[in-house]
């Protein structure tokens, strides 16, 4: 990341992500012997279907592989809950913030993360993506999906979009309690699973399947924490471009930040706070992307 990204990221972003600051997934037939003539070869009758079918060993099919068991919250607390965190932060082991090196894509992904102030829908940025093609990856926290059920059915149904797991209450990851921008964070192992996997239950019910992606309320992680969303089958997705500061980005510094995002990038925004800069700077920088010969890729597309 840039040292000017970084700036903004730790500057305008002080209320970092705070668009989402609402409150603390057969054996073969074999040849004659040799011994045998080869006119004693031909006069051996061959076998007709029935017969063929009747002397054909029977298969027995490959029984379907079953997915991992899902480790329950005391095993995780009894692997987990003496280990410290070495690491805190953006950018920890265990977090992807860019596509695979040589992707030439940008994945946009965006945040809804529910609660008091948190809890609206950006339809403007939505139509945008929809009219222009545009993919995204989209982090839906389990309170903004109750309190924007319509809305989530349609994004859930539509194939331009994936789901990715936001949170149960938006809080950062940590293992110690740690906070970040003013939200508590999670404080111990089994605080970490109900985070994780109370969404991730959520929306493996309402969409068939468990969500591939996280990210944490904040997209803060102790490393400890980031092995727990591992072991949930997860992957923690962080993020190279702040594309609206937290939603409190005007429409021109989104367009900068958005249109300025290198190949391989991965962007963040925010889709629950309409009337915001995130949409019509979003609308004012992707098209050039596209006229340059950009591709955009849900992280599921790369990863």
């Amino acid at each position: 990341m840039s040292v000017s990204r970084r700036t903004l990221l730790l500057v305008v972003a002080g209320g970092a992500l705070s668009g989402c600051r609402a409150g603390a997934v057969g054996v073969g037939s074999s040849s004659p012997s040799p011994s045998v003539s080869a006119a004693a070869a031909s006069a051996v009758p061959s076998a007709g279907p029935a017969e063929a079918a009747a002397s054909a060993p029977e298969t027995t099919p490959e029984p379907a592989r079953q997915p991992p068991r899902e480790p329950t919250r005391s095993e995780l607390v009894e692997r987990y809950g003496t280990l410290a965190p070495s690491e805190w932060g953006l950018e920890v082991s265990g977090v992807v913030t860019e596509l695979p090196e040589g992707e030439s894509a940008t994945a946009l992904t965006f945040d809804a993360c529910g609660g008091p102030g948190g809890n609206g829908y950006d339809a403007g940025l939505i139509d945008f993506l929809r009219a222009h093609e545009v993919p995204a990856t989209l982090f839906l926290n389990a309170r903004w999906i109750d309190a924007n059920p319509d809305e989530f059915e349609l994004l859930a149904a539509d194939p331009l979009f994936e789901i990715g797991n936001h949170g149960t209450a938006h809080r950062p990851l940590s293992v110690t309690g740690r906070s970040a921008y003013g939200i508590a964070g999670t404080d111990g192992v089994g605080e970490v699973y109900d985070e994780v996997a109370g969404n991730a239950h959520k929306l493996a019910e309402l969409l068939g399947h468990p969500p591939r992606f996280f990210r944490s309320g904040t997209a803060h992680y102790d490393d400890v924490a980031t092995r727990v969303v591992a072991d949930l089958g997860q992957q923690v997705a962080g993020f190279s471009v702040n594309g609206d500061g937290g939603a409190t980005l005007r429409a021109a510094e989104v367009r900068q930040e958005v249109g300025s995002a290198p190949p391989g990038a991965i962007v963040i925004g925010h889709l629950n706070h309409p009337g915001g800069g995130t949409a019509p700077g979003v609308a004012a920088a992707v098209p050039g992307l596209l006229a340059a010969g950009r591709r955009f890729v849900r992280l599921s597309d790369v990863l």
